[in-house]
């Protein structure tokens, strides 16, 4: 029978799968993206915050969905020099993302290549600045990230979405923010793909609700307090 448990180590593998199953289209058409998406989205919480990650086991001790984040976005970003040097400068990170010097990540590139495509080199930079990820962006960022500072992503695989697990998943999330001691502002933050907006009412349902402000960059922010 599944059920929810805290993240391990040995999960690892399991929660890159989930991240690269559940991208959105424009991301999932880039092979290049596909092998960077974890090293963004996923890993930097399952390394820096594991107490505040979980996954849905499948009663075998396979992960097959995660809620991660963490408490304190700012938090992340003053351990994330431990993230480069243990992860993405790892043999395995240095394949999936090529390593940067400084004077690449001096000014950010494009998110979009002229054809349209998501750019390799944008998702590298962000994968390596840890501002570029997590604090700062279009008008409105850094009051949202300021406000609330707990940051949080969800991913089920295919076959286990819409049997109430997300709703079980988020409200374990949220009693581990609030257990935290961590100085998580007003509450946690949560982007959406524009591509998947189908998702907004799930989230509303379970308590966040739309923050102005994401619609500038192509996607919905939304919110909830604690």
């Amino acid at each position: 029978m599944a059920f929810i448990r805290p993240f391990k180590r040995e999960d690892t593998e399991n929660a890159k799968h989930i991240c690269r199953a559940t991208l959105p289209p424009s991301l999932a058409s880039s092979p290049a993206a596909v092998r960077m998406a974890p090293y963004l989205w996923t890993l930097p919480f399952t390394h820096l915050c594991p107490a505040n990650c979980f996954v849905l086991d499948d009663g075998a001790g396979n992960a097959v969905g995660y809620v991660i984040g963490t408490p304190d976005v700012f938090a992340l970003a003053e351990a994330y020099p431990r993230y480069v040097a243990e992860v993405l400068l790892s043999d395995q990170g240095r394949e999936d993302v090529p390593p940067l010097s400084p004077g690449q990540l001096e000014r950010q590139e494009g998110w979009l290549l002229e054809d349209g495509g998501v750019n390799p080199a944008c998702l590298a930079q962000m994968a390596y600045k840890v501002e570029w990820l997590v604090l700062e962006g279009v008008q409105g960022k850094r009051e949202l990230v300021g406000e609330y500072r707990a940051m949080l992503h969800i991913d089920l695989l295919e076959g286990w979405q819409g049997k109430g697990w997300g709703r079980q998943m988020i409200e374990r999330f949220v009693e581990g923010v609030r257990g935290s001691g961590g100085e998580y502002g007003r509450g946690i933050q949560l982007g959406v793909a524009g591509e998947n907006t189908k998702v907004v009412p799930f989230y509303e349902r379970v308590g966040f609700r739309v923050y102005p402000g994401g619609e500038r960059e192509g996607n919905v922010w939304m919110v909830q307090d604690l």
